[in-house]
């Protein structure tokens, strides 16, 4: 029997003008296919003009500068909706969605269909259920005492994973694809029996649980962020009265 970490997988990145995922935008993103372990990726790209200036500390992550974003990305509407359709399309076929850190790039992915579209990832994705596997969330949860940082570069040099060109959004998605699987195979007595689907659910639960535990650390450090609880997206903030 194939486990779910050799089997079909579908992996989604952004690049973006920031890390507020109500106010900032979308530069560019990948989807990234592959329908066994070892085979060919399939890789989707899109490069979006988001129509406000790109700050300068953001392209010194990803190299995308406005010059370049107005020659040749397009304008946000039609590219929001072709993301959210190729998702649901990958949703519909059953693929699981592995997306590092998944609250920001779909909550960001969603804020940006609203803006521009009216509409909600929820609302491309009608009945279909979303099956997401967030390597950021299963490392901590399986892998809960290890000490460090858990970025995507981090992961892949402790589960050897190649991640060639960090920050582009289509290297970023095939070095998650690759990491999930990497996850999967480390901890196989654990994860073998569950599917996708189970395991999405549990995702919420441990991924509520790391919110308590840094909301914690953070009050007892003094320091005054919040940590949402919410995964794999951000509820929407109250409108303003």
């Amino acid at each position: 029997m194939t486990h779910w970490y050799e089997g079909p997988l579908a992996a989604f990145d952004t690049e973006t003008t920031g890390v507020d995922v109500e106010e900032d935008r979308i530069v560019s993103a990948a989807l990234v296919v592959q329908d066994a372990a070892g085979g060919r990726m399939r890789v989707t790209r899109w490069l979006v003009n988001p129509g406000v200036p790109v700050p300068v500390g953001a392209t010194e992550i990803h190299g995308l500068t406005d010059d370049h974003l107005q020659r040749n990305g397009r304008w946000p509407a039609p590219v929001v909706e072709e993301i959210a359709r190729a998702l649901a399309e990958q949703c519909a076929a059953g693929r699981p969605l592995v997306v590092m850190n998944a609250p920001f790039d779909l909550t960001l992915l969603d804020r940006e269909l609203k803006r521009h579209r009216a509409s909600s990832l929820a609302g491309y994705l009608g009945n279909t259920p979303l099956c997401v596997l967030d390597p950021r969330v299963l490392d901590k949860h399986l892998d809960r005492y290890r000490k460090g940082r858990r970025t995507l570069t981090d992961l892949c040099a402790l589960y050897e994973v190649v991640l060639d060109g960090a920050h582009d959004a289509a290297a970023d998605a095939a070095a998650s694809l690759e990491l999930v699987r990497a996850v999967g195979r480390r901890f196989s007595s654990r994860l073998e029996r569950l599917s996708p689907a189970e395991l999405h659910a549990l995702q919420a639960v441990w991924h509520a649980a790391q919110a308590r535990g840094l909301q914690a650390w953070f009050a007892k450090s003094g320091t005054p962020e919040a940590v949402d609880p919410a995964w794999p997206l951000c509820p929407e903030l109250p409108a303003a009265a």
